[in-house]
């Protein structure tokens, strides 16, 4: 039933609900812990790096500098190299030696990555637990046993040409230095190696294709490469172990490539001598690429099929240079089709190189779509962040799923159907993993956060970065990353097996939903409904200009964000980055009140009717058959003034009561009692933990809705149970939270009063049987329209 109040009660009651509302109904409460700063569990701000998350006047990065010669064996699937470096000290430390990464050491067998993954023994043989799947990605992408596989140091020699003492440690080498190198200091020293090259394991290797008997090569984490010295950990030299990715420094490179004369390479940097690896015919059209708008074919599809039945007859070189990066990749191949455009990306004047280099098993997508995201992807997270600043960005088609990212290229996947046909989710697919990869350009290659350290610090911001770009692309893409109802069968998940975002990477358990998947539904909602997206969008550009080509922890992000919007983010970090508490608000109860006007017309209308209402009892209807049949409707002397007498009815006196009410009320008062004559108090739990802005749909009684908003602080008195009074004109029907899913509420079922009925689930009978693969759309247009050739036009465009 309606709760109605006199309006000068109104007030004094309203007063009450909101102070009764402040003090904490359970000792058990914490929300002073959740909304208390965060500053105790972040680093102690330094000159190195400051309080307000930028940079300090003491920050430095030491530098790397490379001269390489590789040669790519092709027969025995081989790398051999030889490197000149040149290391510079920045910081403010003499250096007794120096540490290298030898990646490709995680292969050996002794290894501690194959050494620590997991194994059961069964009664059907012995099963691998892989924490990360190192050898297996692509199907029949095994190790070849008959190898020996990880880096082999055949040199390591000073400028002078005299051995340098080493010890090897897993993927790590330290490297004894004559003495000790001073800061501002360089040291200039030699390494010769060789390794045997691993089939594709989603990171590094290459793809072997039975059908022409040739391998497309992507070449990555392939020579020693110097470990990063900073203010925060030192030496970053913790092993790799497949999961935790690199962590690198900055510097230039020099690098020539010698592979078979039939090969197409493509790299980080710009090549420098396509005068004598190009023909006359890729030449011009090379040049013409440099004016097109769309992808021009420097390698036709033809050509490449051709060069798969050729065999080489001598050796090439290609020497590309690459200025002020973090690593260097290069993926080299005969099958190679490739295409380009440069073009004015962000209308500055400035031109940059949009490639694809694919195989003909890419085809007809590759050669419709590729460069064309690249491109794209350039300018969407340019937008968002800074204007790339290289001259190249390429896109490789590395297998069939998954991807990876180094400066300047990248190996992505997604793969049509043998005939060439493919389904919606598989275009979507190679589009969002081409854009995820090259948008990795932005988080970590320039903003090069350790990632050896902290997965999240690239993938989750690049995630966030990748659904922007591919709502940008296509207003209907089916994005996997972004949207909070994502993430909720992953927030949903037991506690056991969850870890928080600000987990080491070798240790995440779930490592997509927690590194790629939640940061990205987090960050997300920060632009959409903590902070909006002006705020957002300003602090999160302020984040990537402050920290480009610099090396920023997770405390520097944190602490930009909120530097630079002036909102208080600790709570937020605290709950979606520190913990894994899920958000669960539950509308427990809605009490209606509204006020009591004193006009006689009005209040003893409602009175009648409610009235009215209670006598409505079913032995009240069943007897009105004989109502004339009592003793007072049959006898008249048996009624009184009762009988006759109204208690509804409006007096004189009542009129009277009424003005006099009226002229004692101030002009406020009025407005009140004329404007929201209905108020709701509403009950929340938070069930989850998680404490999060509450979003609440009024639907009314005329057809028309409302929504309203509160900040999470509404629960810093108390984030158990909280009690808000909402006022309307009209009478609301229905309430609902999180009415557009902004929140990753992990429980729908209890956000709406009255309570709502569930949608049914819906199954279906089915015969028993093996289960054939459905044809995708375009194959079951077949039978009507002739499939894509595969491979598309071969011409030039």
């Amino acid at each position: 039933m309606t709760k109605r109040f006199s309006i000068l009660v109104a007030v004094f009651a309203l007063l009450s609900l909101q102070i009764r509302a402040q003090a904490p109904s359970t000792p058990t409460y914490k929300a002073n812990d959740r909304f208390e700063q965060l500053g105790p569990q972040l680093p102690t701000p330094t000159t190195f790096r400051t309080a307000s998350g930028s940079p300090g006047r003491d920050f430095f990065q030491n530098r790397a500098d490379y001269d390489i010669k590789v040669e790519l064996d092709d027969a025995n699937q081989k790398i051999i190299g030889s490197e000149t470096v040149t290391y510079f000290n920045n910081s403010p430390d003499a250096l007794k030696y120096i540490w290298l990464q030898l990646d490709q050491n995680i292969f050996e067998k002794n290894s501690t990555a194959n050494l620590s993954k997991q194994s059961v023994v069964s009664a059907s043989g012995t099963s691998l637990v892989r924490l990360h799947n190192l050898n297996n990605s692509e199907p029949g992408a095994e190790i070849d046993p008959k190898k020996e596989y990880g880096q082999k140091i055949t040199a390591l020699r000073d400028a002078t040409g005299k051995p340098l003492k080493y010890t090897i440690n897993g993927t790590m080498m330290r490297v004894e230095l004559p003495v000790p190198l001073k800061p501002g200091q360089h040291f200039v020293f030699g390494v010769d190696w060789n390794y045997n090259i691993t089939a594709y394991y989603g990171r590094s290797g290459f793809e072997y294709f039975p059908a022409d008997g040739n391998r497309n090569y992507f070449i990555a984490h392939w020579f020693p490469r110097l470990c990063a010295y900073d203010d925060v950990n030192g030496w970053q030299n913790k092993q790799f172990l497949g999961q935790g990715e690199f962590t690198l420094i900055f510097g230039n490179y020099k690098v020539a490539i010698t592979v078979p004369n039939d090969h197409i390479v493509g790299a980080t940097g710009e090549c420098q001598n396509y005068k004598q690896v190009l023909t006359t015919a890729q030449a011009q059209r090379m040049q013409k690429a440099s004016m097109a708008k769309t992808p021009v074919k420097i390698v036709t599809q033809d050509e490449a099929v051709a060069a798969e039945k050729a065999k080489p007859t001598g050796k090439k070189t290609w020497i590309y240079k690459a200025d002020n990066v973090r690593d260097f990749a290069f993926a080299s191949s005969r099958k190679f089709i490739w295409d380009a455009m440069q073009t004015d990306v962000y209308g500055d004047g400035r031109k940059i190189w949009s490639m694809s280099f694919y195989s003909k098993e890419g085809n007809p997508l590759w050669e419709q779509y590729s460069t064309r995201a690249v491109e794209h992807t350039l300018r969407s997270y340019g937008n968002r962040t800074f204007k790339y600043p290289y001259p190249v960005a390429i896109s490789c088609h590395a297998t069939r799923y998954g991807g990876m990212e180094y400066p300047m290229i990248s190996f992505n996947g997604g793969r049509p159907e043998p005939d060439g046909t493919y389904s919606e989710s598989n275009k979507a697919g190679m589009i969002g993993v081409i854009i995820h990869e090259v948008g990795h350009n932005f988080f970590p290659m320039i903003v090069n956060s350790d990632e050896r350290q902290w997965t999240w610090m690239d993938e989750g911001l690049n995630s966030f970065c990748q659904y922007l770009a591919e709502k940008e692309w296509d207003y209907n893409f089916p994005s996997g990353y972004g949207e909070p109802q994502r993430i909720v069968p992953y927030m949903k998940s037991d506690p056991s097996q969850l870890t928080p975002i600000m987990t080491s990477s070798d240790n995440i358990l779930q490592f997509g939903p927690n590194a790629y998947d939640k940061p990205a539904a987090a960050l997300n909602i920060l632009r959409e409904t903590v902070m909006g997206r002006e705020l957002f969008d300003y602090a999160f550009k302020e984040y990537a200009r402050r920290w480009a080509f610099k090396n920023p922890t997770p405390a520097d992000f944190f602490r930009t964000m909120e530097d630079a919007s002036g909102v208080d983010l600790d709570w937020f970090w605290k709950g979606w980055f520190y913990g894994v508490e899920p958000v669960d608000q539950d509308l427990v109860e809605v009490d209606w009140f509204t006020i009591n006007t004193q006009n006689p017309d009005v209040e003893k209308a409602i009175a009648r009717t409610e009235a009215e209402a209670k006598a409505n009892t079913m032995s009240k209807i069943r007897d009105a058959a004989t109502k004339n049949q009592t003793v007072v409707s049959q006898d008249s002397t048996m009624k009184d003034f009762y009988n006759r007498y109204d208690p509804y009815a409006v007096t004189d006196a009542d009129k009277k009561k009424y003005e006099d009410y009226l002229s004692s009320l101030t002009e406020n008062e009025r407005k009140t009692l004329n404007a929201k004559n209905n108020y709701y108090t509403l009950t929340l739990k938070n069930k989850g933990g998680l404490p999060m802005p509450v979003i609440v749909r009024m639907q009314f009684e005329d057809g028309t809705d409302s929504v309203a908003r509160f900040p999470a602080e509404i629960w810093r008195f108390n984030n158990v149970q909280i009690n808000k009074v909402i006022a309307t004109s009209k009478k609301v029907t229905q309430w609902t939270l999180d009415p557009f899913q902004e929140i990753a509420d992990i429980d729908t079922e209890n956000n709406s009063f009255p309570r709502q009925a569930q949608k049914p689930t819906r199954f279906q009978l089915f015969k028993q049987g093996g289960a054939a693969k459905s044809p995708n759309p375009m194959q079951q247009q077949q039978s009507t329209q002739p499939p894509a050739r595969q491979g598309g036009a071969s011409k030039n465009e």
